[in-house]
């Protein structure tokens, strides 16, 4: 890893360190949320701006690991640690094992199926109201917002939490990307029967990129129900699987910056114009075609094309 590349990424955590500091209250919030959501998209990244898995699925693991940590807290009172834990694994377990059926397809089946598998799990929630609390979702107990002692429902707890899970998610991911396997999943997306003829197993390199991808949007869940106290089924929507790809698209499919730019732009973008007018879909909707007109590449994208090549 270049020293260029590693001080880019390390002077963004830093600002963000220092925005608590001079932001408002309500912004410091949002920005929290914004980190959270730029996990989530960022495990979209590996599958999809890296390996070249378009899945409209990962509403599914999102909730995975939302429910994985707020149902164990609900009806067994665990702790916010465990809890994040298990919201963690089940988010990987859960893209494993959808994994292992989807991968059997490519391209639109591919597509097809990861969206028919967020539906059922969608359902599920729905059918075990019981449990899950249904459409209403539940608020997670005060007993699992806390870490090491230190209550999460604090503007500047939360905030700090937030700040550390996005910056052990991005430097593994820097990591990753940049490591022999990363490299190999570059391969896969660019060609993969080329791959294949270098003695690459495309099935199980998928697959792992999957896996992983499951694990980032698990940690983002388990985060989401812990941070901000609510675990609900319309989390596991499809609005949840067409998010995080707008978030990539946004910022720049395949760099490591590129979900956080995105999910910035895109969760401001939208903040601004419901509070301008009632048409604020609209404004968003004209805002992403001139992103695909003028920056198809996404922000970060079109800068590494035209200025920053050594991007990752």
């Amino acid at each position: 890893m270049t020293a260029r590349i590693l001080a880019l990424h390390l002077a963004v955590l830093a600002a963000l360190f220092a925005a608590q500091f001079v932001l408002p209250s309500y912004h410091v919030t949002s920005l929290a949320r914004i980190m959270v959501l730029a996990v989530f998209a960022m495990g979209y990244n590996i599958a999809f701006g890296y390996t070249g898995l378009l899945s409209l699925g990962h509403a599914l693991f999102f909730a995975a690991g939302m429910y994985g940590a707020g149902l164990p807290a609900l009806h067994f009172g665990v702790g916010g640690g465990t809890a994040l834990i298990l919201g963690l694994l089940a988010g990987g377990a859960l893209a494993g094992a959808a994994g292992l059926l989807a991968l059997r397809t490519a391209g639109v089946s591919f597509m097809i199926v990861t969206l028919m598998f967020a539906q059922a799990g969608y359902l599920t929630i729905l059918y075990f109201a019981e449990y899950t609390r249904g459409n209403d979702g539940f608020p997670v107990p005060a007993t699992a917002r806390s870490l090491f002692g230190f209550a999460l429902s604090g503007d500047r707890m939360r905030y700090m939490t937030a700040l550390l899970l996005f910056s052990a998610a991005m430097l593994a991911c820097l990591a990753l990307v940049r490591s022999r396997f990363g490299r190999i999943m570059v391969a896969m997306r660019e060609n993969e029967e080329r791959s294949r003829m270098l003695g690459y197993n495309p099935y199980a390199v998928k697959l792992t990129a999957l896996a992983i991808s499951g694990l980032y949007a698990g940690l983002a869940g388990a985060a989401y129900a812990l941070l901000f106290g609510y675990a609900g089924a319309s989390f596991a929507g499809i609005q949840y699987s067409i998010l995080p790809l707008l978030y990539v698209l946004t910022g720049g499919a395949g760099t490591v910056l590129g979900p956080l730019v995105g999910t910035a732009v895109m969760f401001w973008l939208t903040d601004i114009a419901s509070g301008l007018t009632s048409a604020w879909l609209m404004v968003v909707g004209v805002a992403l075609v001139a992103l695909t007109l003028f920056a198809p590449r996404g922000m970060l994208g079109l800068i590494r094309e035209r200025w920053a090549k050594w991007l990752p």
